[in-house]
């Protein structure tokens, strides 16, 4: 096996058969995953058996034993922060779907042991891939789009007492929050991916649709760090799902396709101000190559940064943005009050953003 094949573990058979699917399958000549990790010993062996895997543990510790160089952490929000931190203490790499951790402090915790840790950490934002949102940021950071004005970020998805018969969600203590960080928490990220990030919040958070602890509609005022605005919307009771993103610029104006799971995946619409920045923008592109969607893209960057090739793409930084936004919103929705960011380890909500009667059961 070439030395620039990484072995990798998934740990949790739920999301992590799309990271199989969608990640490693299609990086056949970067990755191999010769174990699976689930508690659930049937789905752990229907899982492994389609993809023909051999290693199979329902320990985590025990996998930890093991010689995988890479843990790829897809099991719910409540558990994330001990096995990231258990798996960098194993000298690993490790891969985690968001919600990263429950807190910035957790967070800042992890930034920690990173800087100890021989192994590399990648949290999962897999929408920021594909042709269309790449197109965007290459005209972005070029320049030719110029000053940003505003941006709105709508997450209009369905989610039904159907989806939330799923033990764990919809409850603070393993769920971690809502909508704001289950569904949106992808589309908000784009917008601080694009536009940069966010210096000050005004949030309302609603319970409307579903008979659960968590929210489920969002709606936010902001301004970012360069002066521009931006509103955030999320519902998880839209009739119809889309995720729509709109940016406007002093030279052009993006609007991304409504695909509500893969936004960056086809090309958006990109209105340029005149017939003079069209053809910079046509200049620009002129030799694009395909970007692959979501996480066949991730991991192949990955990929790169374990091999020195490039950074890594995704950052414990990028998800301290993700968090800073939902721990603003839970504030700010609470106080009736704007939130600066970011946001020190003397906010109220450092150290947690469940609410008080919550906190001892999300603890546990």
């Amino acid at each position: 096996m070439s030395n620039e094949i990484k072995t990798v573990a998934v740990v949790g058979c739920g999301i992590g058969r799309s990271h199989l699917i969608e990640g490693y399958v299609p990086n056949a000549d970067k990755y191999k995953v010769v174990a699976l990790c689930d508690l659930n010993p049937e789905r752990l062996n229907a899982v492994a058996d389609e993809f023909g895997i051999e290693g199979r543990y329902t320990s985590f510790d025990e996998l930890l034993k093991t010689d995988v160089e890479i843990i790829d952490i897809c099991t719910p929000p409540m558990v994330h922060y001990g096995q990231i931190i258990a798996a960098l203490e194993a000298g690993k790499h490790v891969v985690c779907e968001k919600p990263l951790v429950g807190s910035l402090a957790q967070l800042d915790e992890i930034v920690a042991a990173e800087k100890k840790a021989k192994g590399k950490l990648m949290p999962i934002f897999q929408y920021r891939y594909g042709d269309g949102i790449e197109q965007v940021k290459k005209i972005i950071d070029s320049g030719i789009a110029g000053t940003p004005y505003v941006a709105t970020a709508e997450t209009l998805w369905k989610r039904t007492a159907e989806y939330y018969a799923v033990p764990w969600r919809g409850k603070w203590a393993t769920e971690l929050g809502g909508v704001l960080m289950t569904h949106a928490i992808h589309i908000h990220d784009i917008i601080t991916y694009l536009m940069g990030p966010i210096s000050g919040l005004f949030g309302r958070v609603a319970t409307r649709v579903n008979d659960i602890e968590v929210e489920d509609c969002i709606s936010a005022s902001c301004e970012l760090e360069s002066g521009a605005l931006a509103s955030l919307t999320a519902t998880l009771g839209s009739q119809e799902e889309i995720s729509r993103i709109r940016l406007a610029f002093s030279n052009v104006t993006f609007e991304s396709d409504h695909a509500p799971y893969s936004p960056g995946g086809k090309l958006w619409r990109i209105i340029p101000a005149s017939p003079e920045v069209q053809a910079q923008i046509d200049a620009l592109l002129k030799d694009w190559v395909h970007v692959p969607e979501r996480f066949q893209t991730q991991m192949a960057r990955f990929h790169d940064a374990l091999m020195g090739r490039g950074p890594v793409p995704v950052t414990s930084a990028d998800s301290r943005r993700a968090l800073e936004i939902v721990t603003a919103f839970y504030h700010s929705s609470e106080t009736h009050t704007e939130v600066r960011l970011p946001i020190a380890p003397d906010h109220p909500k450092y150290k947690s953003w469940v609410p008080a009667q919550f906190r001892k059961e999300a603890a546990q």
